[in-house]
């Protein structure tokens, strides 16, 4: 506790604690945001390839509010999260709760470079343009140094793809050839089946999507083991600031990979 500045006779109430989390989270994300700036500014990541993602979390204790119940305004048992939502994944089917959004590095040394948490009924294409233009975000000195983002299809818009050339990279999801594909399309199919844009692509599976598994893992949060959505972007915002002050630590420090020893260094 000495070491934490706290003194044994004045520890403060755990209500204290929980009051601060509710109001931290927008100071987390903005430190996220340079943390991940520090990674490229010493070069211990290169942004030229970048990959966006997001992942569902179950809401605490995995209770759930059934949309007739919800439409009805009927909270039929204690415990039930009312700031959590519905939301759908292909693999995973409806989860009741929130949502991580994540952008990463996706070279030797893949990390978070900015992150957010939504209810899970938002979709990833409305906080795209947030997570990209936002200054608690990607940073500009990011952003130049970008050529491509790799997403999966849940970011193929129209809208996504324009913005993302008016800030100088690329935008490249899985896009197929149909019949009467618009010509601005067929540009983006082209890409997506040429040799470069498949190994731009393959990037995405080999960086984000066990990355964002890796942290749910090493610091369980998921289910979130709080209420409400200020207290849960909190705590998971909170775990991918840790992670990142981690992996910086492992990168200056370690010999071996910077991943490796993460859950060592926290007492998993």
């Amino acid at each position: 506790m000495k070491a934490c500045g706290l003194s044994d006779l004045f520890l403060p109430d755990r209500r204290t604690f929980d009051r601060r989390l509710k109001t931290i989270a927008t100071d987390i994300k903005e430190r996220i945001s340079m943390m991940g700036n520090l990674f490229v500014l010493q070069e211990l990541v290169k942004p030229y390839i970048l990959a966006v993602d997001s992942t569902l979390l179950k809401a605490n204790k995995g209770h759930v509010w059934h949309a007739s119940s919800m439409k009805e305004g009927i909270i039929p048992r204690s415990g039930i999260d009312t700031d959590a939502r519905w939301g759908f994944s292909q693999t995973r089917g409806w989860i009741f709760g929130y949502k991580l959004h994540m952008v990463s590095s996706t070279d030797s040394t893949v990390v978070p470079l900015a992150a957010d948490v939504t209810t899970a009924n938002i979709p990833d294409n409305q906080v795209y343009p947030e997570l990209m233009t936002s200054s608690s975000c990607l940073s500009p000195e990011i952003i130049r140094k970008t050529h491509f983002m790799v997403a999966d299809p849940g970011y193929d818009d129209q809208s996504l793809y324009d913005s993302s050339l008016n800030m100088g990279f690329q935008l490249v999801c899985p896009v197929r050839r149909y019949r009467k594909t618009p010509e601005e399309r067929l540009k983006l199919v082209d890409f997506y089946e040429s040799s470069l844009g498949q190994v731009v692509y393959s990037k995405r599976g080999i960086s984000i999507e066990p990355l964002i598994e890796h942290i749910k893992s090493v610091f369980r949060i998921d289910p979130v083991p709080v209420r409400g959505y200020d207290r849960v972007r909190g705590i998971v915002l909170l775990a991918v600031l840790l992670y990142q002050i981690l992996v910086y630590y492992n990168c200056k420090v370690q010999k071996d990979g910077p991943r490796r020893t993460i859950k060592y260094l926290i007492g998993c």
